[in-house]
C-alpha cells in the first residue's frame, strides 16, 4: 500500500483532523499519532507544527505533494496543508512512515 492510499484509508476508516489550525490545536494538547504536511506550505505553519509535534513526541511526515493534491488524496475539494491522524483505522500508515518509504 502506498502512502496516498494509506492516507485515504485513514481518512475513510479512522479519525483524521484536517487543516493546519486544527492540527496545531490537537498536537498542542499532545493528541495524535502522526502529522502529515504538504510540501509547500507557509514557513510559519510548518515551523509551528514541527515545534509542537516535537514537544508532544508526534512524528511528522513531510509528503511530496501540494496542499491541493493532499486535499484530493483525502477526498476533499479544497487544499489541506496539514493533517493529524488520531486513529489510523484500517490503514497501515504508521508502518509505512516508520519504514521510511
Amino acid at each position: 500500500m502506498d502512502i496516498n492510499k494509506a492516507i485515504r484509508t485513514a481518512v475513510d476508516t479512522g479519525k483524521v483532523i484536517l487543516g493546519s489550525k486544527r492540527t496545531i490545536k490537537f498536537i498542542k494538547h499532545g493528541e495524535g499519532k502522526l502529522v502529515i504536511l504538504a510540501s509547500k506550505i507557509p514557513k510559519e505553519i510548518e515551523e509551528d507544527v514541527k515545534y509542537y509535534a516535537k514537544l508532544s513526541n508526534i512524528p511528522v511526515y513531510q509528503h511530496n505533494v501540494t496542499s491541493l493534491e493532499l486535499g484530493a488524496i483525502c477526498g476533499k475539494p479544497f487544499p489541506v496543508a496539514a493533517l493529524v491522524i488520531l486513529d489510523e483505522g484500517l490503514s497501515n500508515i504508521m508502518e509505512i512512515v516508520k519504514g521510511g518509504k
